[in-house]
């Protein structure tokens, strides 16, 4: 798995992997874009067949303070709490499943 961040994990929102061989693995977003897929290029890049090029992109809105997700017109759709999406705004604790990853969405004051 590439993208994981070097820096403080606890700076601002994480992705953490729930499940298979990088269960725990954290990712730090800290761009006002994240691009996860399958593509070496993108910022958090899975190794999962199941999963688009560019699959998914995690936005932060700095004015709100918030983050949304939006499916980039994936083969197999991105899932949020168990339901396909095509854009969501996110919330501490929701589940993201790209692929056949899991991901649990965190915000710092968690």
């Amino acid at each position: 798995m590439a993208g994981a961040s070097k820096e403080d994990p606890d700076a601002g929102a994480v992705l953490v992997i729930c499940n298979g061989g990088f269960e725990g693995m954290r990712y730090a977003l800290q761009s006002e874009e994240t691009i996860i897929g399958r593509n070496p290029t993108t910022d958090i890049t899975l190794l999962d067949e199941s999963i688009s090029r560019e699959h998914a992109i995690i936005s932060f809105d700095e004015a709100t303070q918030t983050y949304t997700i939006e499916d980039l017109q994936s083969t197999n759709s991105t899932k949020v709490n168990g339901k396909r999406i095509r854009s969501v705004g996110l919330t501490d604790g929701d589940e993201i499943q790209i692929g056949h990853t899991r991901f649990r969405f965190q915000t710092p004051s968690a």
